[in-house]
């Protein structure tokens, strides 16, 4: 598990300190070094933390390794390992972790199966987001209500994803059986109208199907918005975080 590796981590924190300008990405010929820090870390952290990818950073000797959806660092022989830390660019201040944390985490848009989400139209509906949610999550609750309130011409894709328990499952499933699915998802998250237990058998199998859908995503948290360009946006983000997010999109 990561978390017996975390006190491993003071050993060499003081590589961030030093002078960096941008993370290399892996490259796409084989590289042998790569292959072997990828096999020591893999070795080190045991099976039940996969590694996905290894890729060179700034920092000689260290090196960026991407598990599950964190990323963390090692060095050649995986005798140090820091975990939960950020590599920082001391010049320009911008947080290197972050950024290809996200780059990576990205989520081909076109994929993502919209017919299992609830879909909720706002002015034009020019700008699209895609958002996990669960229905007793009270920052789904609040992201709700800046949606409703306070941003135009959007389209929102809500893929209702019950992980906070028995009852976020149940009421997801009365949800997406409801007659009018978006009604009865607004009721509920905005009004506080409990939905109806459905009264004629009902397909909630999408319900189950988003839950490994984020499951496979990383999704680790509701809500968890979802950009056009894939990016992510973690958490009940503010409005005006949203509006500045929404005009980068490309």
């Amino acid at each position: 598990m990561l978390q017996r590796y975390r006190a491993a981590a003071l050993a060499i924190a003081a590589v961030c300190a030093a002078g960096v300008t941008t993370l290399a990405v892996a490259q796409n010929k084989p590289d042998a070094t790569l292959d072997r820090v990828k096999s020591a870390v893999q070795k080190t952290l045991g099976a039940d933390a996969p590694v996905k990818s290894v890729a060179r950073t700034p920092v000689p000797g260290l090196y960026e390794v991407a598990v599950g959806g964190e990323i963390i660092y090692a060095d050649e022989k995986a005798q140090y390992v820091i975990l939960g830390g950020n590599l920082v660019d001391t010049k320009t201040r911008q947080n290197l972790t972050e950024a290809r944390q996200s780059e990576l985490n990205k989520v081909d848009f076109a994929k993502l199966p919209l017919d299992r989400a609830i879909k909720f139209v706002k002015g034009n509906g020019s700008r699209k987001i895609a958002v996990f949610s669960d229905p007793n999550c009270p920052y789904c609750k609040r992201f709700e209500e800046t949606l409703k309130s306070n941003i135009d011409n959007i389209t929102v894709y809500t893929f209702l994803y019950p992980v906070l328990g028995p009852d976020s499952d149940a009421k997801s499933k009365a949800i997406w059986c409801s007659t009018d699915r978006l009604k009865a998802w607004h009721d509920w998250m905005i009004d506080k109208k409990a939905p109806a237990t459905p009264t004629a058998k009902c397909d909630d199998g999408p319900v189950k199907q988003n839950v490994a859908l984020g499951h496979s995503y990383n999704v680790t948290g509701t809500p968890t918005i979802i950009l056009s360009d894939g990016r992510r946006l973690p958490g009940a983000v503010p409005a005006d975080e949203l509006e500045k997010a929404l005009a980068t999109v490309k």
